[in-house]
């Protein structure tokens, strides 16, 4: 009588251990053990070795891993060139998501970089000028200019006349346009008045808007 014993999966690597096949969500991956091995943290490199993680195979012998392979391309193509290429159409969040999972520490890195670029550049908004008049008088325009400051400059001074006489003499008036740019936050606008604006409302200078 003979004795018929199960057939076993042959092992995942050649008898070299050279190449390795991997079965990610149903599709198969054959690349080699150094490639796996770039990140020698990585849930890759610590499967194929075979010491940490014990896996299921296939009946090819693969080892089977429940993820999406749709983006496993990018990150096995990381470890073999250290790029990280995309197609127009994938979502660099699934990718972070399995490198992630793969613990590729170098590539979470990039994608998350790259995120927070695109973030900045989708948030960033032009400035947006807002302009103030001052009125006042002939003898405080040396003051004026000497403390502009907190971004504020002159756009247009404009003489109105003598509207106050102070005791024998005729005060002219200006009028003084000056601006500055606002920039866009979370909690919207922000800008805190001049040391000058502060300085001509306290001294009651008129201020129009």
């Amino acid at each position: 009588l003979k004795t018929f014993r199960p057939a076993m999966p042959p092992p995942a690597t050649s008898s070299r251990g050279k190449w390795v096949r991997l079965n990610v969500g149903g599709t198969i991956f054959l690349t080699t053990r150094q490639t796996l091995c770039r990140e020698q943290k990585s849930f890759l490199c610590r499967l194929c070795q075979g010491k940490e993680l014990q896996s299921d195979r296939d009946e090819t012998g693969a080892y089977l891993i429940d993820r999406d392979p749709t983006y496993f391309g990018p990150i096995l193509n990381f470890l073999r060139h250290g790029k990280l290429v995309l197609d127009k159409d994938m979502a660099e969040e699934g990718v972070l998501e399995e490198a992630e999972f793969y613990n590729i520490g170098p590539l979470i890195r990039i994608i998350k970089d790259r995120l927070e670029e695109k973030d900045y550049t989708v948030t960033q908004v032009p400035p947006k000028h807002v302009y103030r008049v001052l009125q006042c008088q002939e003898e405080e325009l040396t003051q004026m200019v000497s403390t502009m400051s907190d971004g504020w400059r002159f756009e247009q001074l404009v003489n109105i006349g003598s509207s106050y006489n102070y005791g024998n003499e005729d005060q002219t008036e200006f009028l003084c346009v000056v601006s500055k740019e606002l920039y866009s936050s979370p909690n919207g606008l922000t800008s805190e008045p001049s040391r000058k604006v502060k300085l001509l409302q306290a001294r009651g200078l008129r201020m129009s808007f």
